[in-house]
Order: structure tokens, then sequence, then C-alpha cells
């Protein structure tokens, strides 16, 4: 204990706390009596991982780090400084740290040890509810921070796959931009056999007509005609032959940009009972010119797109340009999204997804980035459990006032005696260095934020995750 003189000076201390605005000196007198005032060197360490927590600490003065334990640059996980409390609080389960506590400087704490806290909750109303206030604000901060922390261990996740989705359609549209470039190039030696040319009208009618009919169909049909390696190369090796019968110089490849559009030698007899011998080449080398340009044009066009859907999936995941407050939430757009960001993780298993999302799915109320979170969590977790060549099923459909949407995996299941504790924090099945055991905690958490619920069903070669969310 101390004497009269510096518990004076201590309670003035205690004034300075913000959290003891309402407390009565006669509550914090009884603090300073039932504490131990200690003062600490830099850098000494007050808790290692696994010590049992057994104190309040006050910060007085000084500065106290929780970091990771490696002594290295940015590994600080949280910071006290003077007026902070640290530890054990009324009602806290807490037990022990998982991280290390270490003074930054010299600092001067103030100890309660836990045999005190119930007398401090029978006789201290005012002093019970301030550090009460504190526990609540703490969870608070853990819960925000760990959902924080678990999104961005989702982004991060996604980040790699979606840097590889990126990269291909992007490679695709360098690679067929360069190579339009080149073409065009070459484009005007064609356009002056074109000008010699001496064809009416309705010849001209009719080129356009084949080739605008190749265009629009292959337009439709959204690829080349479906022919196996061997069927192509016999079509290209009969248009080859096709045009050295008719003396058109095949140094440059006519034969791949017309078979490639579905142009067979019955089409182009039709075009040269048209057009006549004497235009046959050069009309020949304009369609397959135009053709080579749609085909670039096509490839980048599709790239494009895939780089858009992509991005815009990443964008309605993220919620990057919305509120934080709730708003109507489309089950099925999230879901979506989410296997767009995890399709190179089903793509390297070879699992098959069966999707059953009706169109007319009743909407729901909530955080759209909080629900994201849940289908990533899931539905990774179900990939990680599945076997090469292994199935996913989701499904989600109206339940009476609620939507129940199922997430089923052909894995080998989650054994029984470990079911109950899958939900618990830190609990975790994976690696070391592969999860954190704060996936399915932060899933039940949202859920429970929803007014929903989550159930699990586990048997070998079933496991099925069950949420309700109630109807908007």
């Amino acid at each position: 204990m101390t004497d009269l003189p510096a518990r004076m000076t201590l309670l003035e201390s205690l004034r300075q706390f913000p959290a003891f605005e309402n407390v009565p000196d006669f509550q914090l007198q009884w603090l300073i009596d039932h504490s131990e005032e200690e003062s600490l060197p830099a850098h000494h360490v007050i808790n290692r991982p696994g010590d049992v927590i057994d104190h309040l600490l006050l910060v007085i003065d000084g500065q106290i780090v929780i970091d990771n334990g490696q002594d290295g640059a940015g590994d600080d996980l949280a910071r006290y400084g003077p007026n902070s409390f640290m530890g054990l609080l009324p009602f806290s389960r807490m037990r022990e740290i998982r991280n290390r506590v270490i003074t930054e400087g010299p600092s001067r704490v103030l100890r309660l040890h836990r045999s005190n806290l119930r007398e401090l909750a029978q006789s201290n109303y005012e002093l019970t509810e301030s550090l009460v206030q504190q526990m609540t604000t703490r969870v608070r901060e853990f819960t925000r921070m760990t959902q924080q922390e678990d999104k961005m261990a989702s982004l991060g996740r996604l980040s790699a796959g979606l840097a590889h989705e990126l990269n291909n359609p992007v490679a695709a549209v360098v690679r067929s931009a360069a190579t339009l470039r080149e073409h065009m190039r070459a484009t005007p030696e064609d356009f002056k056999a074109i000008m010699h040319l001496q064809v009416t009208n309705e010849q001209v009618e009719s080129v356009n007509e084949t080739f605008f009919g190749k265009i629009d169909r292959k337009g439709v049909n959204g690829a080349t005609q479906r022919l196996s390696l061997m069927d192509r190369t016999s079509l290209e090796d009969d248009v080859t032959d096709w045009l050295d019968d008719h003396g058109i110089d095949d140094s440059v490849d006519l034969a791949g940009p017309l078979v490639e559009f579905g142009f067979t030698t019955d089409d182009l007899d039709g075009i040269l009972e048209k057009i006549g011998e004497d235009n046959l080449a050069g009309i020949t080398r304009w369609l397959v010119n135009n053709l080579v340009t749609e085909k670039l044009v096509m490839d980048i066009s599709e790239a494009s797109k895939r780089i858009s859907t992509l991005v815009g999936s990443i964008k309605n995941y993220t919620h990057m340009d919305r509120g934080a407050g709730k708003e109507s939430v489309s089950l099925s757009e999230g879901i979506r999204n989410t296997l767009t960001l995890l399709d190179h993780k089903l793509r390297s298993k070879h699992i098959d997804v069966a999707l059953s999302l009706p169109d007319d799915l009743p909407m729901v109320c909530g955080w759209p980035g909080e629900l994201n979170q849940v289908w990533t969590n899931l539905i990774d977790n179900a990939i990680d459990a599945l076997p090469d060549g292994g199935q996913l099923g989701i499904s989600s459909e109206p339940d009476r006032d609620f939507v129940l949407t199922k997430i089923t995996d052909n894995g080998p299941g989650i054994p029984a005696d470990i079911k109950d504790k899958i939900f618990e924090p830190f609990f975790t099945t994976k690696e070391i260095g592969k999860g954190t055991g704060l996936g399915l905690d932060i899933v039940q958490g949202v859920i429970k934020h929803h007014n929903g619920s989550i159930k699990l069903e586990s048997k070998p070669g079933q496991t099925v995750f069950s949420i309700c969310l109630p109807i908007q």
C-alpha cells in the first residue's frame, strides 16, 4: 500500500481518466487502497504469450505495447498510453494472454488483482459501471478489428487469383492490339487490289451478304464452329486445295481465317459463281483481311468484357461505392460475385459447382460487405475440404419469412467430436499458417447481426451449412 501523500497524488492521476469522470472520490480511493502501484523500466516484459491474466492494469504514465513478440518493425498490435486500461475487467472471461505485453519506455501502472473484483462490483457501483463500459468498448473494438482483419484476409486470398484472372485477358488485349496494328499495315496493298476490280453492285451485295452472314452467325454462336482438331485440319486442307486449284497464292494464311468463320469450299464455290474467276483472288483477300480484323476486334472485346466482369465483381464484393448502412441485398448477386473471385481455386481443384439461385429470390436487408464475408469463408472452407474433382452445391429458396441458403460439399465431413467447436474463436483444423480460426466465428457473428441463424450437418461425403436470413 502507499502512504497518504502518494495516495493523494495517485487519486489526482486517476481523476485524469475520462472513464472516471462520474466516479466518486471514495470509490477511486477504494481502488487505490486495494491496488499496487508499480514503476516499470523501459522494455520490461509484463506478460508473455500463455501467461495467466490475474490483474486489471491501469496505465498512469508511459507507453505499453502489445506485440507479436518478434521484435520486428511494424509488429505492434496495440498501444496503450496514459489513462488507459489493460488486462482483466469485471465480468470478463479473459484467462490468458495470447501476445507479449511490454513497456516501450519507463511506465507507471496500478494493478488490481482478480480476487478484489467481487467486492468491487458489490460496493462500488459507479466504478464498476465505468469499467464494464470499458469492457463493452473493448469487445466492440475487437469485433470490428477481427471482422476487418478477416475481410482483409479474404481479399488477400482472392487477390492472387484475381491477379491471375486479370492477367490472361489483359495479355490477350495487348497481344491482339499488337497483331491488329501489324495487320493494318498490310491493308493498303489489299486495298489497291480491290480498287482494280470490276464488280457490279449486285456482286458487291452478294459478297457483303456472305461476309456479314458469317460474322453474324459467329457472333450469335459466340464461338467458332465446334470442330475436332482432325476435322478442322481436314477442312483447312480442303480450302487450301480449293485456293490452289483456282490460282490463289496462299503464302499468307488464307485458309485458317476462312475456316475460323465457318467458310467451306461450297461457300467459296458460291462466291466464285457470283463474282467470276477474274475477281476471285482480290475478293478472297479482301474477305480474309476483314475476317482477321473482325477476329482480333472480337478477341479484344471478349477480353475487355472479362476484365469488366472481374472488376465489377470485386467492386460489388467490397461495395466500394456504397454507404456503410443497411440496404436491400441480393444474396444471388453476392454469391455469384464471390464465386467469380474464387473461380481460380475452383478450377485448380476441378471442382464442379451446382448453383440453384432463383431469379425471383426475395431480397434481405443487411450489410452487403458482411454477408460477402460469410459466403467467402464458407465457400473457401468447402474448397479447402474438397478433394480434386469434388462437388460444391449452393442453393437458396424462400422459407416462410426467411431465405434459406445451403452450401453443401461432398468432402470428408467434420468429425463429430469437433462439430461443437468449429464456431469457437481461434479453433481451426487447418495447418499452421493456413487458418486463424476466426472465419466461422465471424460467420456466426455476422449472421446473428442480421437476426439470422446458421446450422451445420455433417457426415462423410456430405457437409451442409444452412443459413437462414430474414426477408426484407
